[in-house]
């Protein structure tokens, strides 16, 4: 159980990040999340969360923006005093598009959003969070498992996973762990916004299980991670994919 923990989990208004925020608050955890666009969707999550008792609250910055980090970690220590867990979730995919196509401003947004986001979360943890403290970053199966098009999500999520071995070498002393969970093809608006209906049936097949996976099959590893059971991981790239990578 998560009761009395405080808990900052980006992009968390829809997909996998609401599930996130969902079971962290169901295990007891005060949840803040951040969301870039939508108002109604960030107020949905809040309302679903109190409606079964849980404490969650949100806050609306764009992590593109340069200051949005910073600005996120103050607001939840306006907010919630501490922080104990930090979940790094949000993430630009944009439909594939090749190498050549692709153009720098493109790169450099899905860059800001994916890799320089998580770095400076987790460089504002590594100053104030307490002992025994849990960060988990959300990365993908598409760096084991490349192909073309995806070169600007897939370079953001690999830079993910070496921040990730790294501060967890630099954290470990004070017993806080950091690892990564890496999803493969999970049903959400996202995935579905930059696949075609027939690329999701194909990828479905592939894996063991014979299915897409779903944002709480994710959301239960993270809450595995950020409990007291997940306390002798740390830097380790866990793969939610149902078997496909």
């Amino acid at each position: 159980m998560l009761t009395g923990r405080n808990a900052v989990v980006t992009g968390g208004s829809r997909g996998i990040g609401r599930a996130i925020v969902e079971r962290l608050c169901r295990d007891g955890a005060h949840v803040l999340f951040n969301y870039a666009t939508s108002d109604d969707a960030a107020a949905e999550v809040v309302r679903a969360v109190r409606d079964k008792g849980g404490e969650a609250s949100a806050v609306r910055i764009d992590l593109a923006d340069p200051d949005g980090p910073e600005q996120l970690m103050e607001a939840a220590e306006a907010r919630l005093g501490g922080l104990d867990i930090l979940v790094n979730n949000a993430a630009l995919c944009l439909p594939p598009s090749l190498i050549a196509d692709t153009e720098p401003d493109v790169f450099d947004r899905v860059m800001a959003v994916n890799t320089r986001a998580v770095f400076m979360t987790i460089r504002h943890a590594a100053r104030r969070m307490g002992e025994g403290g849990r960060i988990v970053n959300i990365s993908t199966a598409n760096t084991v498992r490349q192909g073309p098009g995806i070169c600007a999500y897939a370079a953001s999520k690999g830079a993910v996973e070496q921040i990730t071995a790294v501060a967890a070498h630099e954290l470990g002393a004070r017993g806080i762990t950091v690892n990564t969970v890496s999803p493969g093809a999970t049903d959400t608006e996202m995935l579905r916004g930059a696949n075609e209906p027939e690329a999701l049936e194909a990828v479905a097949g592939l894996t063991p299980l014979g299915r897409l996976g779903e944002p709480e099959d994710v959301a239960d590893v993270v809450a595995f991670l950020v409990g007291h059971d997940g306390r002798w991981m740390t830097g380790q790239n866990v793969r939610a994919t149902g078997g496909l990578a």
